[in-house]
């Protein structure tokens, strides 16, 4: 069995972390070797630039610089968890991945796609995920969300312009490269997109072992 890489993306409030769990279970009782981890973040080096992204400040960070440091973490996550455990055959579930720079960076901030894609191809070279489960749900209920969970990240701060912005670069990118993304309708209730993740586990077991 080779590796296999999938990304589980989305807005505030969408569930990936959960569905990443449910996930992995249901992998693992297949007998599947599975990793989880996230973005940015996923080593401790790593873990401390996320804090830097996320936690609000007087200073503001400069489009630039969070996009920078986007990539500098996920250099770090690639070299020390994502290719070894790719190389050894496991897979990698992420709880997003450069699909979340082309829509906060690019979608929210404005940031250029191309920009983007020139840093994406100095830190990845040609790894790209083998499949995107896009969690997409209305920016109103997502935020709603985020709000119960208690005190909002810097990004959460952010206005609905912003995640309107987020959520249809995803959409778009889902649009033009079908074969990679899936579409989850993450306003259901858990078990709703739960029965809908299992509805695809024979898919993602094949690729596992394919």
């Amino acid at each position: 069995m080779s590796g296999l890489f999938i990304t589980l993306e989305g807005p505030e409030g969408a569930g990936k972390s959960t569905n990443r769990e449910f996930l992995a279970e249901r992998l693992r009782a297949q007998g599947i070797e599975v990793l989880l981890t996230r973005e940015p973040g996923g080593t401790p080096l790593a873990e401390r630039i996320r804090e830097l992204l996320l936690t609000p400040s007087d200073e503001p960070m400069a489009a630039d610089t969070e996009l920078l440091l986007v990539f500098a973490a996920r250099a770090q996550h690639l070299t020390q968890v994502i290719r070894p455990a790719l190389a050894r055959g496991c897979v990698v579930l992420c709880d997003r991945f450069t699909d979340a720079t082309y829509a906060y960076q690019g979608g929210g901030r404005g940031l250029s796609q191309a920009r983007i894609a020139v840093l994406e191809n100095f830190v990845q070279g040609d790894l790209r995920p083998d499949l995107t489960l896009v969690f997409d749900l209305p920016v109103e209920v997502g935020l709603a969300r985020a709000a119960a969970r208690g005190r909002l990240d810097r990004f959460e701060q952010e206005g609905r312009g912003f995640f309107e912005a987020v959520r249809q670069t995803y959409l778009r990118r889902a649009s033009e490269e079908p074969r990679r993304y899936r579409i989850l309708n993450a306003a259901q209730s858990l078990s709703q997109v739960q029965q809908d993740l299992d509805a695809m586990l024979g898919h993602i077991v094949e690729l596992c072992r394919g």
